[in-house]
């Protein structure tokens, strides 16, 4: 989860690079389809056997809610500092530990639950609601981070019958199918070092993506969503070296908190020894 968070951060930064010239549907869409395109060779390797699935609905759902999730994420990229959008995003931890609870039935005891709550109220002292001024861009933010964490749960619910490399095939290809009509209505031909960026964004967030799809696979989804939150050092990192974005003392603040939380789920998992004879349920790809 945590090597996923730096690939997708690193993405991030690219499509904003990107969106100075190109229409961020337009990212969407060609990142999907370019990211076909890196799976390619996993494809070779399982052969057809990736491509069998029992739960097609849901992989089509997944895709619905990813697909809203990245148009309005690739949105808000252009319209806020990196280090605000992963403040806003760090909600996602908290949809997703209500819905598993509900709809998984996974058990989600007192410590992650105050976790939790602590983690987001780190990133609620960098936004400090009620004075600072609500953008546009923290609702396309916001709206990802629902729908977002509405895929996750998909995900999650998948991963119990499906391999990593299968989720993530189906759901580039529905993303592909589900962004390119908005594309379409922006549509202009990139140039060669566009395609050269775009393939890049293709490269990191599939990478990114594979890594996320496994994590929720071996662990709970409440244990390592926490660690999500490291998109916060990375984009204040990148955003430091890359758009001159200083982070503010509430977002240091605020990431402070987050990864007291974190830290402290990671200190309780611990505890919580495996038995010596129990298998193994790790899929490595």
């Amino acid at each position: 989860m945590t090597l996923s968070a730096a690939m997708m951060t690193g993405m991030a930064v690219l499509v904003r690079h990107l969106a100075q010239d190109l229409h961020p549907f337009q990212i969407a869409f060609l990142r999907n389809a370019f990211g076909i395109l890196v799976l390619a060779p996993l494809l070779l390797r399982y052969g057809a056997s990736m491509l069998k699935t029992a739960d097609m609905g849901f992989m089509a759902a997944r895709g619905v809610f990813n697909a809203a999730a990245m148009l309005s994420f690739f949105l808000a990229l252009t319209m806020l500092p990196l280090a605000e959008i992963s403040a806003l995003m760090f909600t996602v931890p908290l949809f997703v530990a209500l819905m598993v609870a509900i709809f998984l039935k996974e058990r989600m005891g007192p410590h992650r639950i105050i976790s939790l709550v602590v983690g987001f109220s780190g990133a609620l002292i960098i936004l400090r609601p009620g004075i600072e001024i609500i953008h546009v861009g923290a609702l396309y933010a916001l709206f990802s981070a629902i729908t977002w964490g509405t895929a996750v749960v998909i995900i999650k619910k998948l991963s119990r019958t499906n391999s990593t490399v299968t989720i993530t095939f189906y759901g580039m290809s529905f993303l592909a199918i589900f962004t390119l009509p908005p594309a379409l209505f922006v549509w202009q031909w990139p140039t060669t070092e566009q395609y050269l960026w775009l393939l890049a964004i293709a490269a990191g967030g599939t990478v990114g993506q594979l890594m996320f799809a496994q994590s929720l696979k071996i662990a709970d989804a409440t244990l390592v969503m926490p660690f999500d939150f490291t998109k916060l050092i990375w984009a204040s990192v990148f955003g430091i070296l890359i758009f001159s974005e200083v982070p503010t003392i509430w977002a240091l603040a605020g990431g402070a908190v987050i990864f007291a939380s974190s830290s402290y789920i990671t200190y309780r998992e611990g505890r919580r020894a495996r038995p010596a004879d129990a298998p193994a349920s790790v899929e490595v790809v």
